[in-house]
């Protein structure tokens, strides 16, 4: 979760405050976070997969159910945007249809960041360590 949200200010701050210079590297930097995030969320999806122990009801339910929507953005929004928004950054082109993708990117990664908020919530109450 820590990754995604980096990803999401950094993109967020360098387009409202810094120079195309600046955005053209955090856009260019991102794909290489993926080295990092795609194993991370294999590992969180296959622990709870496997700390859920089958069950399909209440709060691991409800984390599975959410875990196809966070991949499915992930790989079908995500990471083709990253990868053309690093592409027509790394060329310097910064139009409307960079503009569109950049915002459709925010938005599912913000989708993403609530989606895994809610699992990451879930855990901490089967837990017990969150009062429901």
């Amino acid at each position: 979760m820590l990754t995604i949200a980096v990803f999401w200010l950094a993109t967020a701050l360098s387009e409202l405050f810094a120079p195309q210079a600046i955005v053209a590297a955090v856009k260019t930097a991102i794909p290489w976070g993926f080295l990092l995030l795609i194993p991370a969320l294999m590992a969180a999806g296959g622990s709870g997969f496997t700390l859920s122990r089958g069950r399909r009801a209440g709060l691991a339910g409800a984390k599975a159910r959410r875990m196809p929507l966070i991949a499915a953005n992930g790989i079908l929004i995500l990471i083709p945007a990253a990868l053309f928004l690093a592409a027509r950054a790394k060329t310097g082109q910064f139009d409307g249809v960079f503009y569109a993708v950049q915002a459709l990117e925010l938005a599912a990664g913000a989708a993403n960041l609530t989606l895994l908020a809610l699992n990451m919530r879930d855990g901490l109450r089967m837990r017990g360590r969150l009062r429901s």
